[in-house]
């Protein structure tokens, strides 16, 4: 072959310099050879490895897009016409991954395996032959010099003969190790030609056998599926465009309504309350105790459902029960320095919460919305409609009615008769239902004009005389311990009756009667006809103590006395007849409103289904009360009768000892009056004061027995 040079094979056994230049020059090439071939081969390992690792991603990539029927997706899980799309691309990829197999293949038999097969087989020859022929020239450089320096004058056959077989040793293997050497060396030439267009030629006959195969794969039927996706990939983003540009236009028109909502506390004006609702949701604050008086406040989201109030955190899949709200009490409350806060209350009393509202209108939206969950208005067929006409009905309820019974048809079933008898006092309050009452007026229950007090903190109170003492009173805290401040004992400290309850304030008016019930259930009437016109929703929370002696309202926080009502002062109490939570009592003061010297007083509450032991309890009171009353009488009137008896033995024991004394004077008096001794010697008996004191109330006695 033209172009390639040659290392003399004849000239090795001479060594010559030129010869050895030569060699030089062309294990310089075999050194640029193979530092060349080592990066090519690097370059096409990369187009293997490149193409394995195609072909894998592609293998796997199908796998995957035929695992997509059986995935569980949260949203679009279920679309058929999606599904067999990519059951087609992974048919179809899966072709093609069997064609990049085939070509790894191809590329490791034909491109890698001929330059790896020359980079450690052909140029590691050439190294070694290279280092066995530098070890032999080296020998043979030894044995001439050994050879050279034999002695002339003192030859020895022996060692001549040694030194020339190991020069003739040498020099043949020099020979033939430089021969082989310049034979490898020129055969390189060659090898390097055949190492370089081997592996190219594999690589692109690879290639061509890889784009037949795809060509016959991608038919015309596959481009034409091909073309019917891109267009449905082209309806999609079209539509996706469309939406967009919906859901923009829609963001900034809620931007632009939403704008006073931003506002913690919106304007009423704006956003009235809607009382009518019997489901809601929102976010609420609801207080957590942590300590006897520390707490703390976590936000939720709470929403209704049925009868129930649910709570969910941030975060959670659904919500959990938080309280069940059938038949439950809510009221706004005052809570640690904080706004909006009200408490619901369960029908057993047994547990409360404390929730506060972001806005107003959120606090009353709550209240009205537990308030018709708790009537049930949300299992009738249209709860808001229901709803709508019962706080109706609660604003016409203040609008005075011709006769007694239609005034107080909303606090009695129809169809049903009131009982004969109520819980009243031990005084003579219990009777029977007077049939002249249904024909009264509503100003023989209640005084005209009447003012209604819904807090019990307040002026009014202060104004009647029979809780002047009471207000008076409401600063002195209550000692739990038994203690008392002052030193005196409490006034309910030796009373028997010792029962306390959980109460909230509802109101309180002037009412001119107070010897029938039916005054205790026309003012629970007008107090919460006009509690739900005015939009009052808060309540006063105490504690109710009954004792033989009085009723108190004492704070639950601070045990502070609020109000206190003597037991005698309470001539009427009762319960109402439907709802049990709801109880009041009249109270008979001094002064008031009326001409005459005595008012009374309706005071309304509302307690945890305790209304009836809460007047069976002052029942209790004012009998217990009544009999200590007679045993008191009974045993004032038997130390009456022992403080007579003991001043008539005191003057019977007087009596007798002014009588001794008289005697004891008469004789002393005869003694000293004898004549013989006065005439005879002048002398006289002087008595002592004890005496003269003694003969001075002798003297007052016989005056005292002779008046008698």
């Amino acid at each position: 072959m033209p172009g390639i040079d040659k290392l003399p094979i004849e000239e090795t056994l001479e060594d010559s310099p030129q010869t050895r230049s030569l060699l030089g020059v062309f294990e310089e090439d075999a050194t640029a050879i193979s530092n060349y071939m080592n990066q090519l081969y690097q370059a096409m390992h990369r187009i293997y490895d490149a193409q394995n690792e195609l072909s894998a991603a592609t293998h796997l990539t199908s796998k995957l897009l035929k695992e997509y029927e059986k995935q569980r997706f949260p949203l679009g899980g279920d679309d058929e016409v999606m599904s067999s799309t990519l059951q087609q691309f992974s048919k179809v990829i899966d072709e093609l991954s069997s064609c990049h197999a085939v070509l790894s293949t191809q590329l490791a038999d034909a491109m890698m395996f001929p330059i790896t097969q020359f980079k450690e087989r052909d140029l590691k020859e050439i190294l070694t032959l290279k280092e066995v022929f530098q070890i032999a020239s080296n020998d043979h450089d030894a044995a001439i010099n050994r050879y050279s320096r034999l002695s002339k004058k003192r030859e020895n056959d022996k060692v001549k003969y040694e030194v020339t077989e190991d020069v003739y040793t040498s020099r043949k293997k020099q020979h033939q190790t430089m021969m082989h050497y310049f034979c490898a060396l020129n055969t390189l030439q060659y090898k390097k030609k055949i190492a370089l267009l081997e592996p190219l030629l594999g690589y692109m006959q690879a290639q061509i056998s890889f784009f037949k195969m795809g060509s016959e794969n991608l038919n015309d039927q596959l481009e034409e599926f091909l073309t019917n996706i891109g267009t449905s990939v082209q309806n999609v983003r079209r539509e996706m465009d469309s939406d967009v540009e919906t859901m923009q236009q829609t963001i900034e028109d809620l931007e632009v309504a939403s704008d006073p909502l931003y506002v913690p506390d919106p304007d009423p004006t704006k956003f009235p309350v809607n009382r009518n609702l019997t489901r809601k949701a929102g976010y609420l604050n609801a207080r957590n105790k942590t300590g006897l008086v520390s707490s703390t406040w976590d936000r939720q989201f709470y929403f209704t459902q049925g009868g129930n109030l649910m709570s969910q955190a941030r975060g959670d899949v659904a919500g959990g029960l938080a309280m069940d709200i059938d038949n439950c009490s809510v009221m706004a409350v005052d809570c640690e320095d904080r706004r909006y806060c009200f408490q619901i209350t369960s029908f057993d009393g047994k547990k409360s919460s404390i929730l506060q509202a972001e806005s107003k209108k959120d606090h009353e939206e709550w209240i009205c919305t537990i308030n018709n969950i708790s009537k049930q208005i949300y299992l009738s067929e249209n709860p808001e409609e229901t709803a709508a006409r019962v706080n109706q009905s609660a604003l016409e309820a203040v609008t005075p009615s011709p006769s007694f019974q239609q005034r107080h048809e909303s606090l009695r079933p129809a169809g049903q008769s009131r009982p004969l008898t109520a819980r009243t006092s031990s005084s003579g309050s219990i009777g029977s239902e007077s049939t002249n009452l249904a024909a009264l007026s509503l100003d023989s229950l209640v005084a005209p004009d009447t003012p209604i007090q819904f807090d019990i903190i307040s002026p009014v109170c202060e104004d009647q005389p029979g809780q002047a003492k009471a207000s008076g009173q409401g600063g002195r805290r209550t000692n739990p311990f038994g203690e008392s401040g002052g030193g005196t004992k409490s006034e309910t400290e030796d009373s028997i009756l010792h029962q306390l309850f959980i109460v909230r304030f509802l109101g309180s008016m002037e009412v001119k009667s107070d010897d029938n019930p039916d005054v205790v259930y026309e003012t629970m009437r007008q107090i919460l006809a006009a509690r739900a016109i005015h939009n009052i929703f808060r309540m006063t929370e105490s504690h109710l103590l009954v004792s033989c002696d009085c009723l108190k309202l004492i704070d639950p926080q601070t045990q502070v006395t609020r109000l206190m009502f003597p037991l005698p002062s309470v001539v009427l109490y009762a319960t109402h007849q439907e709802n049990k939570r709801l109880f009041g009592f009249v109270l008979r003061t001094s002064g008031g409103r009326s001409e005459s010297n005595l008012s009374s007083v309706c005071y309304i509450f509302e307690s945890n289904n305790e209304g009836e032991k809460i007047c069976d309890s002052v029942g209790l009171a004012k009998q217990i009360a009544l009999h200590a009353e007679l045993d008191r009488r009974a045993s004032e009137k038997q130390k009456e009768i022992e403080r007579v008896k003991e001043k008539q033995q005191k003057e019977l024991s007087k009596q007798k000892q002014i009588e001794k004394d008289l005697e004891e004077q008469s004789r002393l008096i005869a003694a000293s009056s004898r004549p013989n001794q006065a005439s005879s010697e002048g002398q006289f008996v002087v008595l002592s004061s004890s005496q003269s004191e003694e003969s001075d109330l002798g003297e007052e006695g016989k005056k005292r027995e002779s008046e008698a």
